[in-house]
């Protein structure tokens, strides 16, 4: 099994720039995407930015350009630049995992427990 834990959020003024770092322990070589979601108050959980182990990426239109995800399969980081009060939210790491089962291989959605970035104006 795989767990994964954030660190980084807080407190910053709007202009400002905050770091997500994500850790996966365990069977993390069975990761094959690596990503970040938010949830506002009052919305549905939404996808920030994800990577692929191949490196490519992609990001919520309205968050390109000033967030940027990068790392591997065992850890991974969102920089966060020139936030805005609506970015704030809980952000939470996400990995598509695959395992082995009877039926072949099958891919899990694993979640960080989640943390608050909270952005002032």
């Amino acid at each position: 099994q795989v767990q994964l834990m954030e660190s980084g959020g807080g407190l910053v003024q709007a202009g400002g720039s905050l770091r997500l770092s994500c850790t996966a322990s365990g069977s993390s070589f069975s990761i094959r995407a690596m990503g970040w979601y938010r949830q506002g108050p009052g919305k549905q959980r939404e996808l920030v930015a994800k990577i692929t182990r191949g490196g490519s990426t992609d990001y919520a239109d309205s968050v390109k350009g000033r967030f940027t995800i990068s790392g591997d399969n065992a850890n991974w980081v969102l920089q966060m630049n020139s936030l805005k009060p609506e970015d704030t939210a809980v952000y939470y790491c996400n990995a598509d995992w695959v395992y082995s089962s009877p039926a072949g291989p099958r891919v899990a959605d694993l979640w960080g427990q989640g943390t608050q970035v909270t952005v002032s104006s």
